[in-house]
């Protein structure tokens, strides 16, 4: 018997590649997406993605989606109370496990497994320590196509949000940053690839940059950019993507 499982979905390239694993693995039925949603701004936290385009995906998936909307900022508490809530409704819909596209963040993984542990959940995890470079050639060699959303001023200037990830996106990337963006760099929005039934159609609108408070304590996602104590305040530059 299949296990029921949500996914983790932020609507980037790694999510991408875990539901395609997902997917071909025989043990696992996903029962839905769940998704972090700004409920100020409804775009997806972080990625600054509007909620038609999540919608547009959800529906060329095939796959039902559940949106858990925070508020801007949110505390620890409050994100965590959010989540406890959505996953007792799942719970009680037979789902047991909880995929995420992480890679190699052992602190992210060790809070998510901690938290699913207390709601009588496994956590799954298909690209874990997989060889980034090696997953965005899969990626890429796979069909999927993927936009640069949101990146960290940190590590990545403004030229390199609104690009389309290909071979020269990766060679451009200077040498301090992940090529799968693991460690907050950058996000993405996967638009086409073999897991959809057809491309979400869209048009590349302003980029804007916008700065942060930073929060205290430990980032509960890894939707956060950035993973560094040190400053008050971080930026980021966010590409708008208008739906067609």
């Amino acid at each position: 018997m299949k296990k029921k499982a949500l996914f983790n979905w932020s609507s980037g390239k790694d999510s991408a590649l875990a539901l395609y694993k997902t997917l071909h693995n025989p043990n696992f039925e996903i029962v839905t997406l769940l998704t972090s949603v700004s409920e100020q701004y409804q775009r997806i936290s972080m990625h600054g993605v509007r909620v038609e385009l999540l919608d547009q995906q959800a529906r060329s998936l095939g796959i039902p989606l559940t949106k858990m909307m925070i508020p801007e900022m949110p505390t620890m508490e409050v994100y965590e109370n959010v989540m406890r809530t959505t996953l007792t409704n799942l719970k009680e819909q037979g789902v047991t496990h909880s995929i995420f596209g992480d890679i190699f963040l052992e602190d992210l993984r060790m809070y998510r497994e901690n938290k699913l542990k207390e709601m009588g959940f496994e956590g799954e995890f298909p690209l874990w320590k997989e060889d980034t470079k090696a997953l965005i050639e899969e990626f890429l060699s796979l069909g999927f196509k993927t936009i640069v959303t949101c990146v960290n001023e940190k590590f990545l200037d403004k030229s390199f949000v609104g690009r389309i990830i290909d071979q020269q996106f990766i060679a451009d990337l200077p040498d301090n940053v992940d090529v799968c963006g693991e460690n907050g760099e950058f996000h993405t929005f996967t638009f086409d690839g073999p897991i959809f039934d057809k491309p979400i159609a869209f048009e590349i609108g302003e980029i804007v940059h916008r700065k942060y408070e930073k929060p205290k304590g430990t980032s509960t996602s890894n939707t956060a950019c950035d993973t560094d104590d040190t400053p008050s305040e971080f930026g980021f530059w966010y590409c708008d993507l208008i739906p067609k």
